[in-house]
């Protein structure tokens, strides 16, 4: 068998791995939600979350909505990035923020 068949072999069994994986996700979905979702939001709602905490790094970055928009220039204020997620997550929207008078 060339190395081509075999290449080709190879990757329409991972295609075939990737459609069953995400047929067997989209199929567990409304058992999911019956029975994680409610202990998922007694969770939530005994610890007193407030967001989804997305990066661990840099205060600025864990929870984007809590945060002022000077926090990541307190070092200096032209300071380079030196956080990974701080150039991920994007600024946010100064016009929104003033019509809705924050």
């Amino acid at each position: 068998m060339n190395r081509h068949r075999v290449f080709l072999c190879l990757t329409a069994l991972e295609i075939l791995a990737l459609v069953l994986l995400f047929w067997q996700g989209y199929r567990t979905i409304p058992t999911r939600e019956q029975t994680e979702l409610p202990a998922n939001l007694a969770l939530v709602q005994g610890l007193g979350l407030t967001d989804l905490a997305v990066w661990t790094e840099a205060r600025y970055t864990r929870h984007p909505s809590q945060s002022d928009h000077f926090t990541p220039f307190q070092d200096f204020p032209s300071s380079l990035e030196h956080f990974p997620a701080g150039s991920i997550l994007a600024p946010p929207d100064l016009a929104v923020a003033a019509s809705q008078g924050r």
